[in-house]
């Protein structure tokens, strides 16, 4: 796959919300995800697929209801895209929020090798 195609089946699976089936099809086993800054929850980068994964499923559970996502069209270069994702969401005891961040990517050999994003 090249980088348009990466770009535009990651974006498909995040509007429909597929977060964990696009990691396993599109990201490296050695990807990293690299968070805004490290919290109680999240640590400030998280390494390997296994691990990426785990840590979607921590932010679901996590999560109350989700009320509305999404997802820009990508930009793309020539070893990176970028999207701006819009989650507006309640977490378990938690008023609910509006997050929006921009996603950075980067693809080596046809496969996302790093996630990165910016509040």
């Amino acid at each position: 796959m090249d980088i348009k195609e990466i770009a535009e089946k990651l974006t498909a699976y995040c509007r429909e919300g597929k977060f964990e089936e696009a990691q396993k099809e599109l990201f490296a086993e050695d990807a990293i995800s690299i968070e805004p800054e490290a919290s109680e929850v999240f640590e400030k980068e998280t390494k390997g697929l296994q691990a990426i994964i785990e840590k979607g499923r921590k932010f679901d559970s996590m999560a109350e209801e989700y009320h509305h996502l999404e997802v820009s069209e990508p930009i793309i270069a020539t070893q990176s895209f970028a999207i701006m994702m819009r989650l507006d969401m309640t977490m378990k005891g938690k008023d609910r929020m509006d997050m929006k961040e921009l996603c950075l990517y980067k693809v080596k050999d046809g496969k996302i090798i790093s996630e990165e994003f910016f509040v």
